[in-house]
Parts: structure tokens; sequence; C-alpha cells
């Protein structure tokens, strides 16, 4: 299965992607946007069966990956290296109930002190940050049939 776009920029990047949960059972379903496909379930605790991450835990790691993936596109342009950067994101609070969220970097041995500060202000600017610190309005529709 893969997920479709509504729209191409010239050199055939989604304008703006679309992401599809498909119902497999109960509570699994596969997710795809693109050429890229997984599973998410919940545990089962939750009345899951743990095949994949919960929506809550994929909310994290694209919090992490995107908060690593920001910050190592501004080091590049510094000429920094940050070999073995770890960024984690730690999940407060209950996983059904508004849980928050708390961004942990461990930095590579040989940073200065500027260079964290810098880099920590740089992690808060990654657009999935950003897009969950604002009030941001999720519009919910039913598709028409084509």
């Amino acid at each position: 299965m893969m997920a479709s776009t509504n729209s191409e920029s010239g050199d055939g990047t989604p304008k703006n992607p679309i992401v599809t949960a498909t119902r497999i059972d109960g509570f699994r379903h596969t997710v795809a946007t693109g050429a890229h496909e997984w599973i998410a379930d919940e545990p089962v605790a939750d009345g899951g069966e743990d095949a994949g991450p919960s929506p809550t835990r994929l909310l994290a790691a694209a919090l992490a990956a995107c908060t690593a993936i920001t910050m190592e596109m501004y080091a590049d342009r510094k000429d920094w290296e940050l070999p073995g950067l770890s960024v984690a994101v730690e999940i407060q609070g209950e996983l059904r109930k508004e849980p928050s969220f708390e961004v942990v970097l461990d930095f590579p041995d040989g940073l200065s002190a500027e260079q964290k500060e810098k880099l920590t202000v740089i992690a808060g600017k990654c657009p999935v940050h950003r897009t969950l610190t604002r009030v941001n309005p999720i519009e919910i529709r039913e598709r028409k049939a084509a």
C-alpha cells in the first residue's frame, strides 16, 4: 500500500504528504506515507496486541527524530561534528490523557558550552516541536466518494 499525495513539486517531492492509517484488526493499523509503511497498535494493557508503537509513542518518535535532524542540519552549516548525538523524548503523564513530552539531549564529547547552548535553542525550532507547542487546529472531515 502506498499513500498518495495531493500534489507534488517540480522535483517529485510531495508538497502536502498524506499519511493513512488502515485498520488490520483490533487496534492494529497499517500506517503509510509515500513508500514507507509501518504498524501502529496499542499495548496489551490497553487492549491491543503491541504489534507496533502506539500513536503517542509515534508522536514522541517524530519529535525525537525531528529534533535530532534539525540539530544536525544546523551543525552541518557550522561545520560542527556531532558523532553519537542522541535525542530522547520522555513521555510524562498518562499516555491516553494528554501526555506531555520532555526532550532530553545527550551531546557528544568535545562541544563547548556555547555550542551546547546554541544547539539547545535550535532543538526547540524543529517543525514538530513548533507544531506541538502552538495552538494548531486540526480539521476533521469525511472523504467524498470520487
